[in-house]
């Protein structure tokens, strides 16, 4: 029953009493009767009129209480110069002006927060309670190469990406650095805020492989500047002098030096291999800027695989070509775009150690030159463009860095992998 029925009965039933008790007292006297019934007349209208200056307040409180449950901030009273309702009236308008400011507030920070991990150069995933991505900004979708529809809703268990494979490890308040396909390294990081008394993570991806390769160029462009340096300066004199004592006849002539004459031709030809060493690093570092022109790509395939097709037949090799019927032209650098795809099949046929097929594969705007090798371990993938590392007992850990220093300045996307350890394949995206 509410309070305002409650407070009617009882001014009904007090005053019935009080006509009942007059009629009885004051029957015999109808003076002192019809006075009474006056009495109780006024009692009644000063009743109601007590009962409207006490209920309009509760009103107001409802009419307010509405309103703030309808989140409307706007509703004001006017002041009705009573004291009691004006004081009140002053405390909830008041109170209406700081909710509508706090709201707007928090609006302008909302929508501030939305367009700032909307814009934001890094990857943000951000979870609800259960952890599964609630929200994922395009920057984010761009590096991890999915649509929103793929996402939403789901959990980072159901997503066999390697990133999405690292995020799951991660502890929040962590974050590690994670090199996918050997040249493209991100930074991720898990964090937690609190929602409604309760924690909630997001993830933040930041691409660093353009400021890790540039740190990484200029470490190892100084340090083989500094060695070409100091080779040539010792290699130039010394063989100066070892070719003035093999052109000396007189020191020969009688034939008890040859052993002498030849250690002596072996370290010529060993400083002219070691000159020829560093130049190939030097190269590297020297690099030159790409001359672009149109070039025919499946044309440029063809000639490779003539160049190398000896090489191949000795170790019964055999090359097999899927190229695709329509023409395949790029803008390029002809001869740069040559020495690649020479030290990818070079490294095609290394990886065979004999009878296997290096096949050519061209579909879209993507070239796919495969082998049945031997395959990358899995421990090698991170290192496989790290300058100086090789997998080969010989290698200088040259070829895949030339490949892709020549890749990454004609803006060609490219990655190394095997597929189901039976076949490696290296793909580039022009």
């Amino acid at each position: 029953m509410k309070l305002r029925t409650k407070y009617i009965l009882f001014v009904l039933i007090l005053h019935l009493i009080a006509v009942v008790l007059s009629y009885f007292i004051f029957a015999k006297n109808q003076l002192f009767f019809i006075i009474s019934e006056v009495f109780i007349i006024i009692s009644l209208i000063i009743s109601w009129q007590l009962y409207k200056e006490l209920i309009a307040p509760l009103k107001l409180l409802m009419q307010g209480a509405e309103a703030i449950k309808d989140k409307d901030f706007n509703v004001k009273f006017l002041l009705t110069g009573k004291y009691e309702m004006d004081e009140l009236i002053k405390v909830y308008n008041r109170m209406i002006d700081e909710l509508r400011t706090e709201r707007t507030k928090q609006e302008q920070q909302h929508l501030f927060l939305e367009k700032l991990i909307y814009t934001s150069p890094t990857g943000i995933l951000i979870l609800d309670y259960d952890d599964n991505i609630q929200q994922v900004n395009p920057r984010a979708l761009q590096l991890l190469g999915l649509e929103e529809k793929e996402v939403a809703g789901k959990s980072l268990d159901t997503f066999t990406h390697p990133v999405m494979q690292q995020l799951k490890q991660l502890r929040s308040g962590e974050a590690r650095t994670f090199t996918f396909n050997g040249i493209i390294t991100y930074k991720l990081q898990k964090s937690h805020f609190i929602d409604r008394g309760f924690p909630r993570h997001f993830v933040m991806i930041e691409e660093l492989t353009a400021e890790i390769l540039a740190a990484e160029k200029k470490a190892y462009g100084k340090v083989i500047r500094m060695m070409a340096h100091e080779v040539n300066n010792t290699i130039g004199p010394v063989n100066s002098i070892l070719q003035s004592a093999l052109t000396k006849g007189k020191i020969w002539e009688d034939g008890t030096n040859t052993s002498l004459h030849d250690a002596l031709q072996v370290a010529v030809d060993r400083n002219y291999n070691l000159n020829m060493f560093m130049r190939n690093f030097a190269d590297v570092v020297r690099l030159p800027e790409p001359v672009k022109k149109n070039i025919d790509l499946h044309k440029l395939i063809y000639s490779i695989g003539k160049l190398m097709e000896m090489k191949a037949g000795e170790k019964e090799i055999k090359f097999e070509y899927d190229l695709s019927k329509s023409s395949f032209y790029i803008i390029a650098d002809e001869r740069q775009i040559e020495q690649v795809l020479i030290n990818i099949v070079k490294n095609a046929m290394e990886a065979i150690d004999e009878k296997g097929v290096v096949s050519f594969t061209t579909t879209g705007r993507q070239l796919i030159i495969a082998d049945n090798g031997k395959g990358i371990q899995l421990h090698d993938t991170e290192h496989l463009f790290s300058p100086f590392f090789s997998t080969k007992k010989d290698g200088q850990g040259i070829g895949l860095t030339l490949v892709k220093e020549i890749l990454l300045n004609h803006g060609f996307e490219f990655s190394l992998k095997t597929i189901d350890n039976t076949e490696t394949r290296f793909t580039i995206c022009f």
